[in-house]
């Protein structure tokens, strides 16, 4: 996920090459949360089950092979996503870059891991929405 210009002096100098170094050297390619290999279009139902084809099973939403039940239409309900790592960081403080707090997730994990954050953020907007519309001439449209 590309850093926001007001957030990019939180980052250290070397940074693409320190999420490099995390997601293709010591990730090798694949999230460190669910097994999602970068760069494949993976065939998925949409709440964290997808289809492994290097394997050729079926992986729950942390990686672990799950059988799927034979009455489920499972054409129906899987689509397609391509998977993209990011680095992330495990604590959220954008100054600790040790190698343990770096980690390589996926799009799914790393909205995961950063949910409170991304709560946090919706209701400061929609807050100062109300309040904009409140001190303007009524509740916001």
């Amino acid at each position: 996920m590309p850093i926001r210009p007001e957030h990019c002096f939180f980052y250290p100098i070397d940074w693409p090459q320190l999420s490099i170094a995390i997601r293709f050297g010591r990730a090798r390619g694949c999230c460190e949360g669910c097994g999602r290999p970068h760069g494949r279009m993976v065939y998925h139902l949409g709440d964290g089950r997808w289809w492994d084809a290097d394997v050729g099973r079926w992986r729950d939403g942390w990686g672990r092979r799950i059988r799927i039940a034979a009455g489920i239409d499972i054409l129906g309900q899987a689509r397609r996503t391509r998977v993209i790592l990011a680095a992330a960081h495990r604590d959220h403080d954008t100054s600790n870059n040790t190698d343990a707090n770096l980690a390589a997730f996926c799009q799914r994990c790393h909205m995961i891991h950063d949910r409170l954050e991304h709560q946090r953020r919706r209701w400061r907007t929609l807050f100062r929405r109300k309040a904009l519309g409140d001190l303007f001439g009524g509740p916001y449209a």
